[in-house]
């Protein structure tokens, strides 16, 4: 249905396609994997439109073709689910789901009768239930990205790219999603599949590339593989040296000290959060769990002071800080790495050493002029430190992989010598390799002494990381689990209790 023949793409300083080939046929699906800088989102971007390739032939449904605009690919049947929801927030739901191909009435002017019962029509198939006339803003992530799937399923694609599609969904989600995978199978529809968890490609993709550093290294059927040798063909190891060192950095229990550098009391947010408690020391790791909705991500914003409160109290070193103030938990040494990197964390017009200096311009400046010569030693290093792949510092972070955006991010607040860092899925939508490498950075950021609060929907990541979890459901904290305690069964069944519940 969609291939490419020798395709080839180069940035400045930086070759991201290197001769690839890549075949999906009609009614399979088919994995595009490989580490962040791999050329994935590179290809994806010739496959759509959004870039021109510099050498190489695209084959679609038979015939030779270039798309100069994602509008044209996507009019000839190419569909793209992006892992950032790309629609439009201030617009209704409904219009989020129609836009470009509203239905009109007989003078021309939008049906919105009938566009209203048609996306509620066509979110229901998805197990989506909300009012189609409220901004698409007011929804959370999860649901944005079905109603973005919605979108991509409901025109007439003949190929559909889905880019880290789950990484915002809970578990049911997930299955309706894999459900409506299975679907456009059946219905002979070609599906590329993007994604770093190895769980979702082994149920539902057919078969696999693997790309490295801009070249395929493998490509055939998936069920040929086992995990480990798909692993290893992702980072260029042996497999011996996986299995020696796992699929996670994290060293096992850090060496904390008596007294908390973080005291958060009875936090409460009406409709959010409803007396949540968060104590830290230094040099513990303190893991946050729960479904999406549990209020997780609300308990960070909380204690940075980037969520007004209702009530409680946050306290550095035992020392009461203002609450609902961002500038006031910085200057106290709280640093919290958003969840959603493109909206809440990188300027993506500005170059990887603006986004590494911005929060530390105040202190890197005197009587209102700017140190350069501090900036570059600061973000020299921690380019050096975090190894952040850019053609140069002032390469725009918005050209970066993800996982080299995610770096930059931590590069800026640990440039603050925070006491508490507050990461919030900081291996979200990140290949195993990069993942690897920020977890072992948490390890060693521990091991200096720095409290970490970490929020992870990786089970297995929030097991292995943390040395305490505190599980949230509905806003309430549920239970709070310690050493050996913390294990996938019990976080399950904190997960599953009743907030209501006596001693839940």
């Amino acid at each position: 249905m969609l291939s490419v023949s020798g395709l080839s793409k180069t940035f400045p300083g930086v070759r991201a396609l290197d001769g690839v080939d890549f075949t999906a046929r009609a009614g399979e699906v088919h994995a595009l994997i490989g580490e962040n800088g791999a050329g994935k989102s590179t290809l994806i971007k010739v496959l759509t439109g959004v870039y021109e390739p510099d050498a190489g032939d695209l084959t679609y449904d038979g015939s030779p073709v270039r798309f100069a605009t994602p509008l044209e690919a996507q009019h000839a049947g190419i569909s793209t689910i992006y892992q950032e929801v790309n629609l439009v927030p201030l617009m209704s739901v409904a219009r989020n789901l129609f836009l470009g191909r509203e239905p009109r009435g007989r003078l021309g002017l939008i049906d919105f009768g009938r566009m209203h019962r048609e996306a509620e029509e066509a979110l229901r198939g998805l197990g989506v239930r909300v009012d189609v006339r409220r901004p698409l803003r007011e929804l959370g992530l999860g649901a944005q990205q079905m109603v973005a799937l919605a979108r991509a399923v409901s025109v007439d694609a003949r190929v559909v790219v889905m880019d880290e599609p789950t990484s915002s969904l809970e578990p049911r989600e997930v299955q309706t999603l894999f459900g409506v995978i299975r679907m456009l199978r059946e219905r002979g529809i070609a599906v590329i599949y993007v994604s770093h968890r190895l769980d979702e490609l082994y149920e539902v993709c057919d078969a696999v590339t693997v790309l490295r550093d801009g070249k395929v290294v493998h490509t055939g059927a998936l069920a040929e593989l086992d995990r480990l040798r798909l692993v290893a063909l992702m980072l260029g190891r042996e497999i011996q040296d996986v299995q020696e060192e796992g699929l996670t950095q994290f060293t096992g229990a850090h060496e904390a000290t008596t007294e908390p550098v973080l005291q958060a009391e009875e936090l409460t947010a009406r409709h959010r959060l409803h007396g949540v408690s968060v104590t830290i020391r230094p040099g513990e790791v303190v893991g946050l769990g729960g479904l999406l909705g549990s209020g997780r991500s609300e308990t960070a914003k909380a204690i940075a002071g980037a969520l007004p409160t209702d009530s409680g109290t946050v306290a550095i070193g035992g020392t009461r800080i203002r609450t609902g103030s961002t500038p006031a938990a910085i200057r106290a040494g709280i640093s919290l790495l958003p969840e959603d990197r493109k909206a809440e964390g990188i300027v993506p017009g500005l170059s990887v050493r603006d986004n590494i200096a911005l929060a530390a311009l105040p202190r890197l400046s005197r009587l209102g002029l700017v140190n350069e010569r501090s900036i570059d030693e600061v973000v020299d290093t921690f380019i050096d430190r975090l190894h952040i792949k850019a053609s140069s510092p002032l390469q725009k972070v918005g050209e970066l992989s993800g996982g080299n955006q995610q770096k930059v991010l931590l590069a800026r607040w640990l440039a603050m010598h925070p006491k508490v860092l507050l990461l919030d899925e900081p291996t979200r939508g990140i290949d195993i390799g990069a993942k690897a490498e920020v977890q072992a950075l948490v390890d060693e950021l521990a091991a200096d002494g720095l409290g970490v609060l970490l929020i992870s929907s990786d089970m297995e990541e929030l097991i292995e990381g943390s040395d305490r979890v505190i599980v949230l459901k509905d806003g309430t904290a549920v239970a709070e689990l310690t050493g050996t305690a913390v294990t996938e069964e019990n976080l399950l069944r904190a997960m599953a209790a009743d907030p209501a519940e006596p001693g839940a």
